[in-house]
């Protein structure tokens, strides 16, 4: 009798093991093609540019303010409706809304076309990832959630990298409206993938039980809000983010076009090199950061800020570097080792903050972890680079939008102090 009660264990951990990977494939492709989706623009920029003449400081706009204004704010009431309701169904109707608009975008003809359509994908974008933050929470035990944001957070490095390769090839074989299109096409297909492949888990099923037991109370939208905003841990990690990704989009924006512009890439060479650097980058960056999670976040919590900070410092060499060296070759190979560091904080903002609030306001939780690092590093960065290009080439600068990368730097710094100060707060609250 005992060993086939051993038996039925193991093979109900067997089911349990292949949901939590199905489960963790499917939302990561999601997030893939929302991140992809996302980078196209930045990706197409010389023939967008060259096609519908459009400066740097509109395509620092429609990449940055326009798209953010509506993926971080309508993220919020996604996210309060999500706490209520089937987060599975609303991460599938989300793909399928920004992967139509990615279609859209395609066929745009017009700038104010161009920046509605992406408006659009932003809306549909912004009810991706809170969801499918908190569906992960409920389907990993805590001790594993590091590694499984680790390898969710392979996303935009994978989106990215494909989009390069893709988007790069099938603008430089037909044209690049063709691949918005295409994008757009499998996106839709994805979204009816996810209502087949996810199920929607138990909300807090695998926490550990809070003394009085658990509650079934809904978590108010206010008092979620008021929580967020006054939490210091929660405001230090979301500050922190913002300042990180006020660098990594407003590079990511514009470092395809000032690598074609400036180091003599072509879009063929983009289509390899810049993919396998982005790839190799961004990747190795998630995959460490969520083993550094859970390896060293079981000793202190405070390692879910230091892990960043170190990061940053390593990587801003290597950042100024890129934007000074003098081919693309060298180039690419400062930016890889850039790209790994600074992407080391996402897995780990995101899993502090989810494990940091009660079960029914992780998805809250996480949207206004995204509204208010979002709106700094997508919404501001992307258009400070723009405007910083446009500025500096109306001043005769020579190499204007390297200037205006360089004027990133100090934002580093910013981010590397804010993460210093959420270590301190964390090892407070350790005490």
């Amino acid at each position: 009798m005992a060993s086939i009660a051993g038996h039925v264990v193991e093979e109900a951990r067997g089911v349990t093991r292949r949901r939590e990977r199905i489960v963790l494939a499917t939302l990561t492709f999601v997030y893939v093609i929302n991140f992809l989706d996302r980078q196209l623009l930045g990706i197409l920029a010389k023939p967008i540019q060259d096609s519908l003449h459009v400066t740097d400081g509109q395509l620092g706009l429609i990449g940055g303010l326009y798209f953010a204004f509506f993926y971080c704010f309508i993220a919020v009431p996604i996210g309060y409706l999500a706490d209520r309701t089937n987060r599975t169904s609303i991460v599938a109707l989300a793909c399928a809304i920004w992967s139509a608009a990615t279609i859209a975008c395609g066929l745009a003809r017009t700038y104010p076309q161009l920046v509605v359509a992406r408006m659009m994908v932003g809306f549909g974008e912004a009810g991706g990832v809170p969801p499918s933050y908190a569906i992960i929470t409920d389907t990993f035990p805590p001790g594993r959630r590091g590694m499984a944001f680790g390898i969710y957070n392979l996303g935009p490095p994978i989106g990215a990298a494909l989009g390069i390769a893709f988007g790069a090839s099938i603008a430089a074989a037909f044209d690049w409206r063709h691949a918005f299109i295409a994008i757009g096409i499998v996106g839709i297909v994805t979204a009816l993938a996810v209502k087949l492949l996810v199920k929607e888990p138990e909300r807090g099923a695998l926490d550990p039980a809070p003394a009085g037991g658990r509650t079934t109370a809904r978590a108010p939208f206010w008092g979620t809000l008021r929580m967020f905003f006054t939490h210091p841990v929660l405001m230090l990690a979301a500050l922190g983010s913002g300042a990180t990704q006020f660098v990594t989009y407003g590079l990511g924006n514009f470092a395809v076009l000032f690598l074609m512009r400036e180091k003599g890439m072509t879009l063929a060479d983009v289509a390899v090199w810049y993919a396998i650097a982005v790839g190799v980058g961004m990747s190795a960056g998630m995959i460490v950061s969520g083993k550094v999670i859970d390896r060293f976040t079981r000793r202190s919590r405070a390692v879910y800020a230091i892990a960043p900070a170190v990061s940053l410092a390593v990587a801003l060499p290597f950042y100024v570097g890129f934007v000074a060296a003098p081919g693309w070759p060298l180039a690419l190979a400062l930016l890889t080792v850039a790209m790994l560091f600074n992407y080391v904080y996402l897995s780990c903002s995101v899993a502090l903050v989810q494990e940091e609030v009660r079960p029914d306001q992780r998805v809250l939780s996480g949207a206004l972890l995204l509204l208010v690092m979002n709106f700094i590093g997508l919404g501001l960065g992307p258009t400070y680079v723009g405007a910083a290009s446009d500025w500096f080439a109306a001043r005769g600068t020579p190499h204007a939008l390297q200037v205006a990368l360089y004027t990133l730097s100090p934002f580093y710094l910013v981010a590397i102090a804010l993460f210093l100060l959420l270590a301190r707060r964390l090892r407070k609250t350790a005490a």
